[in-house]
Formats: structure tokens, C-alpha cells, sequence
């Protein structure tokens, strides 16, 4: 079409390239007017190609995703006084040598109701003093901490206003591996240039990933992306081609320890996860993680399963119950092998850990073990220790 509209554009336009039209016949060249027809027609039809679901899907999510910037009190201590901090001699001559100091940051949020909710990472405001947003377009608010919850590394805030543009979350259960995903955030500042999200794209890499606890944070069932990711790109929205939040961009792997840009190897904490934080944070303004299993495992190595004298190679072996505890009272006993919880199966006792700690007083835990050869299943409540 575009190709047939710029032929006949330059054919009418030009005329016969030598000598004289045929008898009887005039030169085809358009006027004015015709010519800025066709130019118009060719303009639009260059426009509509150029326009794809995914600059469609930019259009509806860019003015609700905001820069975050903020300010946090830290406090440093002298490695040599923490040593000392309780000896009375060391006070008397070098009294207290710890120092707050004013830390300011930067990251990303995104709009997820319109009365001013906003969704962004624990580790860009969880510990703020003091939090500016930048909406689409300049504007600037005060934020205040509504909740926020360091295990799960999520954080609610709100700014005073209504009517704001929002994103709707999606089903991170309906993501797939190879469908493109759209990474929008305030990659190193530059939202504060022009008041703009910067716009990234890449496809699904991988999903249901979990990692090890990384400084007692737990991120799991994390949804891999190649969609580049950097600095100050945490807290912002991973969306779908329909425009919808799939995933909250939270880090990266860099490669080496002297790298701080993407590679391609960026992480979101899958949205599904996040909604039952969010419904908890507004409600609590934190996530209840006072609880405990009683369980501690090994993995069931083949040395180990011949010490106790077990056949399965799968799963993790129990190697002791806390008397009194939410195990011991579900009748988990030493060399039970746990293979699955909530039908999740249990590779390691990394698996369990992840599992656990991202639990809540009360959950039920449905343990498939086996014990002397049978498989056997026992529920375990978690209890306030």
C-alpha cells in the first residue's frame, strides 16, 4: 500500500521523463491540491504502520508511572565502637561515635488507584523521611508511607489527590515465555528531564523463578525479563502488550561486581504476588511475619539418606523438631523427607526456606513426606513463637 501510494505520488508528480506525450494526449501531473491529497494519504498510511499494540500499550501507561525521589536518615557507626559500645572504659574516653547522615535516592512507582496509591520497591522508600513523586508531565507531591514490607521488598505510598490515572494489574499466572513486555521507570534520573518514563522493551525470559533469601529479602515466584533494566528503574511497572502490570522491576544480575548496567537479565516480583501485600499494608501497615515452623532440614544428599537409612533422593530430610512447636504438634518427626508443600515441590532446603518465609502467622502448610518407606501427609499451622 505505502509502496503503490509513493509510486503513483512520483509518477503523477514528474510527468513523461523525455520528449513529447502521445498525440491526443496531455502530461499526467496533479495540481496543488491533488498533490497535498496523496502527500496526506501517504503521511497517514505511514503513521498507521508505524503504530503497534505495544506503542499503543506506552500510550495508556506512561501518565501513570512516577518518579520517586527521596531522602533517608542513616545512621553509621564506628566499626571499632560497636566493638566496644557496652564497655563503660571505652564510653569514658571515646564516648559515642556513631552519625546520622541525609541520603537521598531515586526509583520508580506506578499509580494503581485514583485517589494517589502508589506501588514501588521497599528498597527505594521503605525507609524514607521524606518522599517527592513526579507525575507524567512535572508535577510534584509529597508522599506519605502507607505500609511497606521489607521481606517481600514492597512498598505503598499515597500523594494527596483524586482523578490521577492508574494501571490495572493483570494475572501473572497468564504470563507467557516469549510474549513481549513493556519495562517503564526513571532509569538514572532522566524522568526528571522531561517528566517522562523511560520506555524499554523485551520479551518474557523466564518465570516462577525463586531466589535465595538476598539480606533477608525473599523474592520468589520472580518473572525473568530482558527488557532492560538499570539504576532507578526499581519500583516501576512490568506490563504487558494489553497494557496490563504483570510484574513489579525490583534487580538485575550485572554480570561482575564492577558493572551496574543491564545485560539483559532483569527481575519483577510477579503482580499476583504483590496484591495480597497490598490488601495487607493498607489494612496493617506491614505484613505480620511473627511466626515459626519449628522445622529444621538438611538436604537429602545420598550420604544423608543412607544415615537415615532412606530410600527416596528427592526433597529435604527433617534433622530436628522443636519441642512444643507447630511441627512437633502435626506429628513431623526426624528422617521424615518433605518432597512437596501446597503441591509446590521441594528441591532443597533452600526451597523450604524461601517457602516459609514468605508465609504469614496462621498459614497452613500441607507437607507430602515420607516416613519409613510410605508417603504420608501431615499440616502444619504456623504459630506466633
Amino acid at each position: 500500500m505505502i509502496a503503490t501510494l509513493f509510486l503513483l505520488l512520483l509518477t503523477a508528480c514528474s510527468g513523461p521523463s523525455t520528449g513529447e506525450p502521445p498525440a491526443g494526449k496531455e502530461p499526467s501531473v496533479l495540481n496543488a491540491a491533488e498533490t497535498t491529497r496523496l502527500l496526506d494519504s501517504l503521511n497517514q498510511t505511514l503513521t498507521v504502520s508505524r503504530t503497534t499494540i505495544l506503542t499503543e500499550a506506552v500510550k495508556k501507561i506512561s501518565p501513570a508511572v512516577v518518579g520517586i525521589n527521596v531522602t533517608e536518615i542513616r545512621e553509621y557507626r564506628d566499626p571499632l565502637a560497636e566493638m566496644f559500645r557496652n564497655d563503660p572504659w571505652f564510653q569514658q574516653f571515646f564516648g559515642n561515635r556513631s552519625y546520622k547522615q541525609e541520603v537521598k535516592g531515586l526509583g520508580s512507582g506506578f499509580l494503581i488507584s485514583p485517589d494517589g496509591y502508589i506501588l514501588t520497591n521497599f528498597h527505594v522508600a521503605g525507609n524514607a523521611s521524606k518522599i517527592i513523586v513526579t507525575m507524567a508531565g512535572g508535577k510534584k507531591y509529597d508522599a506519605e508511607i502507607i505500609g511497606a514490607d521489607y521481606t517481600s521488598d514492597i512498598a505503598l505510598i499515597k500523594v494527596k489527590g483524586e482523578d490521577f490515572p492508574y494501571l490495572k494489574l493483570g494475572n501473572s499466572d497468564e504470563v507467557m515465555i516469549g510474549e513481549w513486555v513493556i519495562a517503564l521507570g526513571n532509569p538514572f534520573g532522566l524522568f526528571e528531564i522531561n517528566d517522562k518514563p523511560t520506555v524499554t522493551v523485551g520479551v518474557v525470559s523466564n518465570v516462577g523463578l525463586n531466589f535465595s533469601p538476598m539480606d533477608n529479602r525473599v523474592y520468589r515466584d520472580m518473572i525473568q525479563t530482558d527488557a532492560a533494566i538499570n539504576s532507578g528503574n526499581s519500583g516501576g511497572p512490568l506490563c504487558n502488550a494489553l497494557g496490563e502490570v504483570v510484574g513489579v522491576n525490583s534487580f538485575i544480575y550485572t554480570g561482575n561486581q564492577y558493572s551496574s548496567g543491564n545485560i539483559g537479565l532483569g527481575f519483577s516480583i510477579s503482580i499476583n504476588r504483590v496484591k495480597m501485600i497490598v490488601e495487607e499494608l493498607k489494612k496493617n501497615g506491614k505484613v505480620n511475619r511473627d511466626f515459626y515452623s519449628g522445622l529444621k532440614v538438611q538436604n537429602l544428599d545420598p550420604i544423608v539418606a543412607k544415615y537415615f537409612k532412606i530410600q527416596e533422593t528427592g526433597g529435604v530430610v527433617v534433622v530436628e523438631v522443636e519441642k512444643g512447636s507447630p511441627a512437633e504438634k502435626a506429628d513431623i518427626k526426624p528422617a521424615d523427607v518433605i518432597t512437596r508443600i501446597n503441591s509446590v515441590s521441594i528441591r532443597s532446603d533452600r526451597d523450604l526456606q524461601i517457602f516459609i518465609a514468605d508465609s504469614r502467622p496462621g498459614d497452613k502448610l500441607d507437607l507430602t513426606l515420607f516416613r519409613d518407606g510410605s508417603e504420608i501427609r501431615r499440616t502444619v499451622i504456623l504459630a506466633k513463637k
